[in-house]
């Protein structure tokens, strides 16, 4: 429970960071507190998405991932951080993601922030 928790700390960390450097990924809300709560929902969705729908794709994309030396990777990500921005809408959360290059680019910040992010924070044994 307590590597869950600090995975999605990590997943609205990395995220925070990505609407803050990227134009095109916006995050509104009236308070700060009504934005912290739909950042942490919307890490819940993408934790979820990426631990689900994230294997499979990979599975299927595996030639691509061989041919590419694994450069398809950013693609899978964009994939999932555009998922993520649609459910967020069916969800009703304000959380939007402007455009597929804007995904591998927010894509790429969130692996990265979140790479580090879980290298700092504790891990849960």
């Amino acid at each position: 429970m307590k590597n869950f928790l600090v995975k999605t700390i990590a997943n609205a960390g990395a995220l925070a960071v990505a609407v803050w450097l990227l134009d095109k990924i916006t995050l509104t809300g009236d308070s700060t507190g009504k934005k912290i709560g739909t950042l942490i929902l919307v890490a819940l969705i993408f934790g979820v998405v990426n631990f689900l729908v994230k294997p499979i794709v990979k599975l299927f994309s595996l030639p691509l991932l061989i041919l590419t030396l694994g450069l398809f990777t950013l693609v899978v990500n964009a994939l999932m951080l555009l998922l993520t921005s649609w459910l967020a809408d069916k969800l009703d959360l304000s959380f939007h993601v402007d455009g597929f290059w804007t995904a591998v680019l927010g894509g790429l910040i969130i692996s990265i922030v979140s790479w580090a992010l879980n290298v700092i924070l504790p891990d849960g044994d």
